[in-house]
C-alpha cells in the first residue's frame, strides 16, 4: 500500500462516525473526571485512579490530532476547529510545574472540543463569529449612550450621591448596574428620588434604551445572522446536489451515446451479412 493510500485510508477513519462518538464520548468522561479533581473528597477517595483516567484520554486525543496531521497534512491546519482542537490539546500537554503552571488550569478547555466534534454546536459559534461586526457596532451605540448619559448623572446626582455618580467612570459602572436591573430599583433609583423626585424621568427613559431597545437588537442580530448562515447552507447544498446531478446525468449522456454507437455499428455489421 502506497504512503498515500494509507493516509487517504486513515483520514476516511478518522472522521468516520464510529471515531467521532468515541471522541465526544471520551470529551464527556474527561468532563466529569476534571470536576472531580477539583473535589478533595473525590480525590482522597480515588485520585489515582482519576488521574490515569485524565491521562489515558489525553493519550488518545494526542494520538486522533496526530493521525489527522498525518493523514491530512497542511490541510489539517486550514480548517480553524482542527486548530482549535490542537491549540486546546497541546496547552493540556503543558507541564505542572514551572512558570507556565498556571496554564494547567486551562485543561478544562478540552471540553469545549465538544463544540468542534457536533455540527450543531460549531453552527451556533459560527453564528456568533459572524455576527461579531454588527455587535461591535451595536456596542459602540450602547457606549455613546451610556458616556452621555453617565455625564447626565453625573451632573445631576453627583453631588449628593459621589459613591455612584461622582464621576464619569462611576456613573457609567451605576448605569450597568441599572441596566442589568440588579436592584436598580430598590438600590439605586429610590435612594436618588428621595433626593431627586423626579429622578424617574431619568431612570426609566435610559432603562427602555439601555435594557429593552439595544439588548434586543443584540439578539437581533445573532438570530439575523444564524438564519443568513442557515440559507446560505442550505444554497451550498442545493449547488452540490445540482451539481452531481449535472455530473451523473453528463455520464448517463455519454453511456446512451456510446450504446448507440454500440447499436449502430452492430446493425450495420448485420445489414452487410
Amino acid at each position: 500500500m502506497s504512503l498515500a493510500a494509507l493516509r487517504h485510508r486513515l483520514g476516511i477513519w478518522i472522521e468516520s462516525s464510529r471515531v467521532q462518538y468515541t471522541i465526544i464520548a471520551l470529551i464527556l468522561v474527561n468532563a466529569v473526571t476534571l470536576g472531580l479533581e477539583t473535589s478533595p473528597r473525590a480525590m482522597e477517595a480515588a485520585g489515582p485512579l482519576l488521574l490515569t483516567l485524565d491521562a489515558a484520554i489525553l493519550s488518545v486525543f494526542v494520538v486522533e490530532i496526530l493521525i489527522k496531521l498525518f493523514a491530512f497534512g497542511p490541510r489539517f491546519f486550514r480548517q480553524p476547529w482542527n486548530v482549535f482542537d490542537f491549540i486546546v490539546v497541546g496547552i493540556a500537554l503543558v507541564p505542572a510545574s514551572g512558570p507556565l503552571a498556571v496554564l494547567r488550569a486551562l485543561r478544562v478547555l478540552r471540553v469545549l472540543r465538544l463544540i468542534s466534534m457536533m455540527p450543531r454546536l460549531r453552527f451556533v459559534v459560527e453564528a456568533l463569529l459572524h455576527a461579531v461586526p454588527g455587535i461591535l457596532s451595536i456596542a459602540g451605540l450602547m457606549l455613546l449612550i451610556f458616556y452621555v448619559a453617565a455625564v447626565m448623572a453625573t451632573g445631576l446626582f453627583g453631588v449628593e450621591f459621589p459613591e455612584w455618580f461622582g464621576g464619569v467612570g462611576a456613573s457609567m459602572y451605576t448605569l450597568f448596574q441599572v441596566m442589568t436591573l440588579e436592584s436598580w430599583s430598590m438600590g439605586i433609583a429610590r435612594p436618588v428620588m428621595e433626593v431627586y423626585p423626579f429622578a424617574w424621568l431619568f431612570f426609566i427613559p435610559f432603562i427602555l434604551i439601555a435594557t429593552f431597545t439595544m439588548l434586543n437588537l443584540f439578539i437581533a442580530i445573532i438570530v439575523n445572522t444564524m438564519q443568513t448562515l442557515h440559507e446560505s447552507t442550505l444554497q451550498a447544498e442545493e449547488e452540490t446536489i445540482k451539481q452531481v446531478v449535472h455530473e451523473e446525468g453528463v455520464v448517463v449522456e455519454d453511456e446512451l451515446r456510446a450504446l448507440r454507437d454500440e447499436i449502430r455499428s452492430l446493425r450495420e455489421a448485420l445489414e452487410k451479412h
